[in-house]
């Protein structure tokens, strides 16, 4: 699978999944602008980029704040001339607390991430990719095991996940005409700092607190990659990859 000469934008890519995409991509030869909140991370996944690869570019950036944003698309256009893909891979949650003990402000804080900051970029791609000659490019949104089923006091981190499903649809759909394809990638378990906690048991639906397996993160980045690598008139609309024995199979 050859990215060669084409330009990829990963947000959250300072950090897990984000960050082993980007270098996924960045290997295959993709050029990579780097999205995310903390610049010395940024700095961190471009310094393991593939002396063979693409170029890395990191740019920090707030994908909740419109403005950020709009830099960020301004300065991926200043730099690649075009965008050939966006990874919208950029999340967060909340405590898992129950709902009627939850804020405004943290409930915000995760919609701003997960979903706003999606749309933004997936609005400003969409903006770039009908421009750009040649016109399209793909979208890959990741949507997440709770695009499908919540963990227990996760309504709004699941919620956005839900969300990123219809979003995901719809611009599968309006992109049709311009050669935009766009698609969800939904992973379970991927061991990267966020999953860490798992290997000490995190609370089930039946109240117990049980350990539960994790899979390589590396299969994750390789699944962007396939996605990515596809030609504009294929498209994997979802792909779940998974640790094969987590408990999302079954009765909760």
């Amino acid at each position: 699978m050859s990215g060669d000469g084409k330009f990829a934008l990963v947000t959250g890519a300072g950090s897990g999944i984000g960050r082993a995409a980007s270098l996924a991509l960045q290997g295959a030869g993709f050029s990579v602008a780097l999205a995310g909140r903390r610049p010395a991370e940024l700095e961190r996944t471009a310094a393991l980029a593939s002396p063979s690869g693409g170029r890395m570019l990191p740019i920090p950036t707030d994908v909740s704040r419109p403005e950020s944003v709009r830099a960020l698309f301004a300065r991926v256009a200043e730099a690649f001339g075009r965008l050939d893909l966006l990874f919208n891979n950029a999340g967060t949650g909340a405590p898992a607390v129950p709902i009627d003990e939850l804020t405004f402000d943290q409930w915000s804080a995760v919609l701003g991430v997960n979903l706003t900051g999606a749309f933004l970029c997936a609005q400003e791609a969409v903006r770039l990719m009908k421009r750009q000659s040649p016109q399209g490019g793909r979208i890959i949104n990741n949507g997440s095991i709770s695009a499908h089923a919540p963990r227990p006091h996760s309504a709004p981190y699941t919620a956005t996940k839900h969300a990123i499903t219809g979003l995901t649809k719809s611009l599968a759909l309006d992109g049709r005409a311009f050669d935009i394809a766009c698609g969800q990638i939904d992973i379970g378990n991927a061991a990267t700092e966020m999953t860490a906690r798992m290997s000490g048991g995190v609370p089930q639906a039946s109240g117990a607190l049980l350990a539960e397996p994790c899979m390589d993160v590396e299969h994750a980045a390789q699944a962007v990659l396939y996605m990515a690598s596809l030609p504009l008139d294929a498209n994997v609309l979802f792909l779940t990859v998974m640790a094969s024995k987590m408990p999302f199979v079954g009765r909760g």
